[in-house]
């Protein structure tokens, strides 16, 4: 099994967990909260098992933080949905893995019984080609999106349309990968293992 659960991605000169989005979370599940490698300029990355962010707490760490920030929905490592956020209340939204995303979120039958054999089906390869079809078409807005709160996170310049494009219609067997490869094509410092100085 992969991972199901949210990577909340923001900046600050303090720990993300410090922010008031997480003072009504028991400091068992704050222990249980992985802390990706940082990225220059207090840019972090925090790994929460499903269930542990809301709807409305985007916004209110964005608030809190006074910078862009975005969190990625991710559900077995296969797909993602990124909703992105910035300060001005600018918002966008990708899918990630798309052609995961297209065969589980096809349109299903209402007299749906069987799964397992509906998979098989042409009316199954039907229904995952038209929910490709939306999706793709939906990329250049997110592209778009995308660039314009890297923009706002002082990324400005740093990449083109088309890779981003191009990024949002891959596929990487984690989509764990495929979410650190969009900050990197987006501009952002590159993810720097932690220094250990001992004594």
């Amino acid at each position: 099994m992969g991972f199901s659960g949210h990577l909340v991605f923001g900046c600050s000169k303090r720990p993300l967990l410090q922010s008031p989005v997480f003072d009504a979370m028991h400091q068992e599940l704050k222990d249980s909260v992985h802390t990706s490698w940082p990225r220059s300029g207090g840019w972090q990355t925090l790994q929460l098992d499903d269930g542990l962010w809301e709807e409305g707490d985007l916004a209110a760490l964005v608030s809190w933080t006074q910078a862009p920030a975005c969190v990625a929905d991710v559900y077995d490592s296969g797909v993602a949905l990124l909703t992105g956020r910035a300060p001005d209340g600018q918002k966008w939204q990708a899918c990630l893995n798309m052609e995961v995303a297209a065969s589980l979120w096809a349109e299903e039958p209402d007299d749906l019984e069987d799964m397992s054999a509906w998979v098989s089906t042409p009316e199954f390869s039907e229904s995952v080609r038209r929910k490709r079809a939306e999706l793709l078409a939906e990329v250049p807005n997110s592209a778009r999106g995308a660039l314009v709160w890297a923009a706002a996170a002082g990324r400005a310049g740093t990449a083109e349309q088309s890779t981003i494009e191009e990024l949002l219609c891959s596929n990487e067997t984690f989509v764990e990968d495929l979410f650190d490869a969009l900050l990197d094509a987006l501009g952002f410092p590159p993810a720097v293992e932690p220094s250990t100085k001992s004594g």
